[in-house]
């Protein structure tokens, strides 16, 4: 017989560990709860042979239960201890951000899986019980460099965010103080490709002073960039947006943004179908 004694003062830990250890229906597993002096105490006995599959399940068990109530919090003191420079609201954003990363992310959250229970295989079964806090404070390293990365990855992607919306502010303040320079332009908006219009559709040939600027001659630019400097020269009073492959993208996004109220979205146009059948004849 081997048993294994999980010690915690959480109610609700223990409420979702008794509850687990339940759904597992095996035969031979005998479950008690007992709350001593310190602890809490989940015991665990198991009258049969197999021990493999006993400290696999107990050990799936336990994972499930640090990532669901300790995870969150641990990314809160990673972030408040590397990052406690940031306000309440920044914090904010930068778990959201965390949160959806290991949302999205398999391989990470597949990492973070495996780095919580092989350790956790490996301690039950040299020793008979186990606490848990202890447990995730001095013998997960591996666990904890997941998530020290994971809060890296989203402070990161928040300064960039906030760079962006930053941008974008200047952007349109320019837009807004600037006289109209043109009544109307046609962006016509291809396989990631940006080609200007005038009122009288001719092509309008883009600017690109910006790109002549001393220190951004190793930089490599697009269409778009191209198109957007020419649209802030011009500054539109009306743009009309030709979607010809119906795709909308980070640059129609951030046209959106800068021009705000002077856009129109078109799909379904003289303009659209000629460049629709450009498409196809090539």
């Amino acid at each position: 017989m081997k048993s294994l004694c999980i010690k915690n003062n959480n109610d609700d830990i223990i409420s979702s560990l008794l509850q687990k250890l339940s759904d597992l229906n095996l035969d031979s597993l005998f479950i008690s709860h007992h709350h001593f002096k310190v602890y809490n105490n989940v015991i665990v006995h198991f009258n049969n042979t197999n021990y493999e599959l006993f400290y696999d399940k107990i050990s799936s068990i336990l994972t499930d239960t640090i990532i669901e109530f300790y995870q969150e919090k641990l990314l809160k003191r990673i972030l408040e201890y590397n990052y406690f420079y940031f306000t309440n609201k920044e914090k904010r954003k930068i778990m959201d951000l965390a949160e959806q990363f290991i949302k999205d992310d398999n391989l990470s959250n597949e990492d973070n899986y495996f780095s919580i229970y092989y350790p956790i295989l490996d301690y039950i079964t040299e020793n008979k019980s186990i606490i848990l806090d202890g447990f995730v404070n001095f013998r997960l390293q591996n666990y904890m460099k997941n998530l020290d990365y994971i809060i890296d990855i989203s402070v990161n992607k928040f300064l960039i965010e906030k760079e962006y919306n930053e941008f974008i502010d200047i952007l349109k303040m320019y837009v807004s103080y600037t006289p109209f320079n043109s009544p109307l332009i046609h962006l016509i908006y291809y396989n990631g490709e940006s080609t200007l219009l005038d009122i009288d559709k001719k092509v309008i040939p883009t600017d690109d002073t910006i790109f002549q600027a001393k220190y951004l001659s190793d930089i490599t630019f697009s269409s778009n960039d191209y198109a957007l400097n020419t649209l802030l020269n011009l500054t539109p009073k009306k743009i009309i947006i030709h979607l010809v492959n119906c795709q909308k993208d980070e640059f129609i996004n951030t046209i959106k943004l800068i021009f705000e109220n002077r856009y129109e979205i078109c799909t379904d146009c003289k303009i659209c179908s000629s460049y629709k059948t450009n498409l196809i004849t090539k």
